[in-house]
């Protein structure tokens, strides 16, 4: 399995799992890895373990990707310890159920720093590093930005940004032989999803399920293996793509 070969990667939020299984997925592939986390030292330090002990290249950061300061120590991380960088994985994120007679600025400052300024943050830094030869960036979106629920309205709106960052930068960094991707992952089993109330057997996974064309929750490695894909060469005529991994709950 050699699709990254001497590729490098720097995927945040990776800590856990969709970026977790990205991480691993890539270096799987042949590609060095920045295992980027913000406070899940031992969540990362598991993941590069498991990459290092199936023979990959894997290193764990620490940084906050809404601190400009942070995020500039990311990817001088990447060009010391690994030489470069040629794939940006942007899945740090995050979500918060809350009706709009319940919302606060911090929370919409919370979600729009991380998700949004996170990204776009992390685009520039890499910039940097891609500029004279080109690469991979994906961005880890969500049906949501597709098909806003409710309750879910900030975190909608972020991830809507993401998509519309997508296709603007796509036409941007086409000259420069930089594609730029989203990822709208479905219902899949994570933390965090655990933590909104979609655990096993629930019924917000039932429900999740029957509205599901496929009929079952997404895994981590079903949303890993499009980014991995989208990564490579094989993917060369692809850019400025939101593409749906759902299972069709998004496809219609």
């Amino acid at each position: 399995m050699s699709r990254l070969k001497n590729k490098v990667a720097v995927v945040t939020g990776a800590s856990k799992g969709i970026g977790a299984s990205i991480a691993i997925h890539m270096a799987k592939e042949g590609a060095k890895v920045i295992v980027n986390y913000a406070s899940d030292k031992n969540g990362a330090e598991k993941v590069v373990n498991t990459i290092l002990d199936a023979g990959g290249s894997a290193l764990a950061v620490q940084g906050d990707v809404a601190k400009e300061t942070d995020v500039i120590r990311l990817f001088e991380a990447a060009e010391r310890d690994f030489g470069g960088l040629d794939i940006l994985v942007n899945n740090a994120g995050v979500g918060q159920y809350q009706p709009i007679e319940a919302f606060t600025e911090e929370s919409f400052q919370k979600q729009f720093s991380i998700n949004v300024l996170g990204t776009l943050l992390s685009i520039r830094e890499a910039l940097k590093l891609l500029d004279s030869k080109g690469g991979s960036i994906i961005n880890i979106s969500s049906g949501f930005s597709k098909m806003p629920s409710p309750g879910m309205l900030t975190y909608s709106a972020t991830k809507a940004s993401i998509d519309a960052i997508t296709v603007a930068l796509s036409k941007e960094l086409g000259a420069k032989h930089i594609r730029i991707n989203s990822i709208l992952p479905g219902g899949v089993e994570t933390d965090g999803a655990k933590a909104a109330g979609v655990t096993k057997g629930s019924d917000a996974e039932k429900n999740l399920i029957a509205h599901t064309p496929l009929g079952r929750m997404g895994m981590p490695g079903d949303i890993a293996k499009v980014a991995v894909f989208l990564a490579s060469d094989e993917a060369a005529w692809i850019t400025g793509e939101q593409i749906s991994v759902s299972g069709g709950i998004y496809g219609f």
